[in-house]
């Protein structure tokens, strides 16, 4: 026979759930941006998604910019994807989290540089291959400090 403790869940600990953040809010709010199109592109199976940071940092590229340095949106989302693709295939050892670096041109870059003034920045990623709303796998690609 199980004691009282045993068959306590995690509800009767600290009573009923007050408020619940999904995924899908976060895409809803803008928190996390749906990039699964250019994804299945570069080989991924399941949703993937960028936070707010990772997409401004390092996929985000104004189209009036002066000097393009040959960037672009899709340009640059392809780079974070490919080279997370990359690294899943390349790594032996898969845990929830895996780092990843690639070259990336900041965003802020000033008008006058010149592209050949090495201008990219080696940037850390991160992967977590976590569950969605519903258990099913999903991928989000954040800064290493994010969650």
């Amino acid at each position: 026979m199980k004691s009282k403790a045993e068959t306590k869940t995690v509800e009767d600990f600290f009573g009923p759930v007050i408020s619940m953040y999904t995924r899908q809010n976060a895409l809803d709010d803008g928190v996390l941006v749906d990039v699964s199109e250019m994804a299945r592109e570069a080989g991924f199976k399941i949703p993937v998604a960028v936070t707010r940071a990772v997409w401004h940092d390092c996929i985000d590229w104004p189209e009036d910019a002066e000097q393009g340095f040959g960037q672009s949106i899709d340009g640059r989302m392809w780079d974070v994807l490919y080279m997370a693709w990359f690294e899943i295939r390349s790594t032996r050892d898969h845990e929830d989290d895996l780092l990843y670096q690639l070259n990336v041109i900041p965003i802020d870059i000033k008008a006058d540089a010149d592209e050949d003034d090495g201008l990219a920045e080696l940037v850390t990623l991160k992967v977590n291959i976590g569950g969605g709303d519903n258990g099913e796998p999903v991928l989000t690609i954040m800064k290493p400090d994010e969650d």
